[in-house]
């Protein structure tokens, strides 16, 4: 019998890590240079949670089996997870705080948007305790400067606003809303031609499908719309927030490495908390537009976890560590082969066996990181040593005599 991951999963070998590890490396350093630190929650986590107050469906939830007690899942993205800790443990920090994340989640195959998988790799930031458009601006300069750091090109940054969406959406009967709500996030043109609507609120779907290009653009023809006093208050939110965008440099190249900025008010992310700002990181079409990273504004989500169910500011992205490593491979920027070690140590005899794990403790300790490893096996010849040396690019092999001392050789 052959042994296999359960469906949905997969191995992860060296090569796989390193590459994975390369992108989360440099995204990592990315956030902590804007004053960002790491949180870890747990992995499982009651039911209640991760549901949020009813915004993430709990058919996207991979419930785990239970007996007594509270039911528990595991987590199908963060940021539910962060603004529980945020209230729980979080309560006497200052504001606002700035955390970040490197984890795995989990969702149930048919709400996994790569077809059966079910475990996704993430990294991505929140912060909390700020609710003005700087925060706004400081989220998606962030999500830039990460993809920059990566030296990844042609993607786009595509910008809505749930608040908005909703007051464009208000114009529908509640009874089809949520069909037309959905239908725009899929982007699905025939749906909304066959949904049972009078002639005028058609056309007004159709033309929220159709709403999206150069945002200075969309924000002036959306200036002609009736969009009430909250609508109103999110589209002067929105045009603060280009502009601002547009007056801050790339952090590395120049202005004609901007890359292209998309306001599209059919943009509608799939968990049902945000309040504000959402946005997504779309790959070029040569990579077939994948989803790269994505985000929002969720005012209300820390609510959900206060005992006083106060509202609190937060805002976060996410980036998509699979999506990214499948965009960079042909870029031929990820690591090609895993880190050669700098030594092999080789007891020449038996009784070497102990001088040879000595010296190699030694050299791991020299530097900051020095790869050393032992032979292991038996030496049928120095020159069948070399040749293992060689193939596994290991330039440094100590040749350790039966009298503990070493002889150094340096490969070309």
């Amino acid at each position: 019998m052959v042994y296999q991951p359960p469906a949905g999963a997969r191995d992860l070998l060296p090569l796989d890590v390193a590459q994975k590890r390369w992108i989360e490396d440099r995204l990592e350093q990315g956030f902590q240079r804007w004053g960002y630190h790491r949180i870890i929650t747990p992995t499982i986590e009651r039911m209640d949670t991760l549901m949020a107050g009813g915004a993430i469906d709990q058919d996207a939830v991979i419930e785990l089996h239970h007996t007594t007690g509270p039911r528990l899942g595991l987590r199908p993205e963060l940021t539910a997870s962060i603004a529980r800790a945020a209230v729980s443990r979080l309560s006497r920090v200052t504001y606002p705080q700035r955390l970040y994340y490197n984890a795995n989640v989990f969702r149930q195959a048919k709400h996994g948007h790569r077809g059966s998988q079910q475990e996704f790799f993430q990294a991505g930031v929140e912060l909390l305790g700020a609710g003005d458009t700087l925060a706004d601006a400081e989220m998606l300069l962030l999500l830039t400067d990460g993809l920059a750091s990566l030296n990844l090109r042609g993607w786009s940054l595509l910008l809505g606003d749930a608040q908005l969406t909703r007051a464009l959406l208000e114009p529908f009967p509640p009874a089809v809303r949520k069909a037309v709500r959905q239908a725009l996030a899929q982007l699905d043109r025939i749906t909304l031609e066959t949904l049972d609507l009078t002639p005028t609120q058609r056309h007004h779907a159709l033309y929220l499908l159709d709403l999206r290009g150069q945002p200075e653009d969309i924000l002036q023809s959306l200036g002609t719309l009736d969009l009430g006093a909250a609508g109103q208050a999110s589209l002067e939110r929105l045009k603060s927030l280009v502009a601002l965008l547009r007056e801050v440099p790339p952090a590395h190249g120049d202005a004609t490495d901007r890359p292209p900025l998309i306001l599209d008010l059919s943009l509608i992310q799939t968990f049902d908390y945000y309040t504000g700002l959402v946005f997504e990181v779309v790959s070029p079409p040569e990579l077939g537009c994948q989803v790269l990273g994505q985000g929002g504004r969720y005012d209300h989500l820390l609510g959900v976890f206060s005992p006083a169910a106060a509202d609190f500011p937060g805002i976060g992205f996410v980036f998509d560590i699979d999506m990214l490593h499948q965009a960079l491979l042909p870029t031929g920027r990820l690591p090609q082969s895993i880190p050669a070690s700098d030594w092999l140590v080789v007891p020449l005899v038996p009784q070497a066996t102990a001088a040879a794990f000595t010296y190699a403790q030694t050299l791991r300790f020299s530097a900051n990181l020095v790869r050393a490893e032992v032979h292991l096996g038996e030496v049928p010849s120095q020159d069948a040593v070399r040749a293992i040396a060689h193939h596994r690019h290991i330039q440094h092999i100590a040749w350790i005599e039966g009298n503990g001392l070493p002889h150094i050789e340096t490969l070309n």
